[in-house]
């Protein structure tokens, strides 16, 4: 249902209107999708169910967030990490406001793109911050995106403090790295890396040596999902960076 009705508003409206009037829509569907089974952490509604998408993920009808937002906001709390000068690259809409919400002008959400709420639009490969100006950094399904990668995460360690740490996911393969710079058009890269603005697919190895290659120091964490998961957290590989 939801997948029917959300490609039929996308025909009927052009895309920055239905990013602006996306809160309203998220409305009627929370009225429809509320319940007790389950619960939302990022915006704490409660639903009697999340919605399924094609893949297998889960997300919450009334603020949009998929299951690594929700998991990530429960590595954030539990290691008492929303705090200090914040750097979020792309944050879904309801991370957004929530992390907006906390931390005020120590927030530093950003999108290059123009295609997610954010306050600055920063290259990633030259970021306009001084050394070591950031307690925390979130990059989530960003460096797949990136022809210049390994640019990317030296201005990562760069303006991360001593001690700071990023959290870092991309899709993930076995084996190795697979990239080829001269797939160019959108739709031979969704052939070769499943998304029509990706450049690569990285492995958990293959990323793990790159960042360390940066500098970072690096722990790979596997989480696995419990069946019928109160907050709707999936099976996921989270990296962790520390300088």
């Amino acid at each position: 249902m939801y997948t029917i009705l959300k490609n039929s508003v996308k025909k009927l409206l052009p895309k920055k209107l239905l990013f602006r009037f996306e809160p309203f829509f998220r409305k009627l569907l929370r009225f429809h999708y509320k319940g007790n089974n389950y619960q939302c952490p990022v915006c704490e509604t409660k639903l009697n169910t999340f919605i399924e998408l094609e893949k297998g993920d889960l997300l919450c009808p009334a603020c949009g967030s998929r299951s690594r937002s929700r998991r990530l906001l429960q590595l954030l709390k539990e290691n008492n990490l929303i705090q200090g000068k914040v750097l979020d690259f792309s944050p879904p809409r309801g991370f957004y406001e929530l992390m907006n919400n906390a931390l005020k002008r120590s927030y530093y959400p950003t999108d290059f793109e123009n295609q997610f709420l954010a306050h600055y639009h920063y290259d990633i490969t030259a970021i306009p911050h001084q050394d070591a100006y950031f307690d925390l950094i979130l990059c989530y399904h960003i460096l797949e995106h990136i022809p210049e990668d390994t640019k990317a995460m030296a201005e990562l360690y760069r303006v991360l403090k001593p001690n700071g740490v990023c959290f870092i996911q991309t899709p993930f393969k076995e084996g190795d790295i697979y990239e080829d710079a001269t797939i160019t058009s959108a739709e031979a890269r969704l052939k070769a890396f499943g998304q029509e603005d990706h450049v690569r697919i990285y492995s958990v190895e293959g990323l793990k040596q790159r960042l360390e290659h940066a500098g970072f120091k690096v722990k790979t964490t596997i989480y696995e999902a419990a069946k019928n998961d109160y907050n709707g957290l999936k099976s996921e590989t989270i990296i962790t960076a520390y300088k």
